[in-house]
């Protein structure tokens, strides 16, 4: 009788450790001046230095510490910030739900580390990572470290950078236009089709016509309209899809599904 050979990964922990690293460095190209800006805006809007850099260290996700940053310095309650930003931070449920096959045997230990890593940047390079790579693969998830440590350390750089510059920049320099231009700059380039612009539209007229509500409650009000806007648009292009007939392209599903990806990407 035969003996069935078994195949062996040539992969390590560490080379897949580097290989996360080596993934995410053309991401850091836009980490890095994203941080400095947050690290001035921070100062700008009155937040002591410590307390910035420890929403680094704690929130760690770039568009909650913008939206904090600002809702600090209009003197808002503490459990509006909080609120605000758990709105923001919704993706990462599905973020989550994306990576939890890969990793649910890992044991709580790997767990922790690797949920507080997941970040939209780490999320982008490892679960494509993930879907390239075959389950016999035992490392994979020092690939999703490398990628996470990559960003998380080159983020905590930044920041610290620009809230020291933002400690030598006078009050008279009114930083508040830091902020807005920062988010412009984030959601223009994610606008690729009728979808995405539709959902941007709705959460500007909303913010728009809210910006009398009281506690700056306008911006949570903008962002559910946004995301009740998205799903109704999504439910819409799946109905369109179907309507066109599943046999003559058998690849719509997946084809949307893909550009779907991509926009929350």
């Amino acid at each position: 009788m035969g003996m069935k050979t078994m195949k062996r990964s040539t992969t390590t922990p560490r080379s897949e450790f580097l290989a996360g690293v080596r993934g995410e460095l053309p991401i850091l190209v836009g980490t890095i001046p994203f941080g400095l800006i947050y690290g001035v805006s921070a100062i700008g809007a009155g937040i002591p230095a410590p307390l910035a850099q420890a929403m680094s260290l704690i929130i760690f996700a770039g568009s909650a510490q913008f939206a904090t940053a600002q809702l600090y310095a209009a003197s808002l309650p503490g459990l509006v910030i909080v609120i605000t930003g758990a709105i923001i931070n919704l993706r990462h449920l599905l973020y989550s739900a994306s990576v939890a096959p890969y990793t649910r045997r890992l044991p709580t230990r790997w767990k922790l580390p690797l949920a507080y890593l997941l970040t939209d940047e780490a999320y982008a390079v490892t679960i494509s990572h993930y879907r390239e790579t075959s389950d016999e693969t035992p490392h994979r998830h020092w690939f999703y470290l490398g990628a996470g440590l990559a960003l998380w350390s080159t983020w905590q750089a930044s920041t610290a950078v620009g809230i020291l510059l933002g400690a030598q920049v006078p009050a008279s320099w009114s930083l508040d236009f830091a902020l807005p231009l920062t988010f412009i700059a984030l959601v223009v380039p994610a606008i690729k089709d009728r979808a995405s612009l539709g959902v941007a539209l709705v959460a500007g007229i909303v913010a728009i016509l809210a910006v009398a509500l009281p506690l700056k409650s306008g911006i949570i009000a903008a962002t559910l309209a946004a995301l009740a806007a998205g799903i109704a648009l999504e439910s819409l292009m799946s109905r369109r899809g179907h309507g066109q007939g599943a046999a003559e392209q058998p690849g719509n599903i997946d084809t949307l599904a893909a550009e779907k990806e991509e926009q929350i990407l």
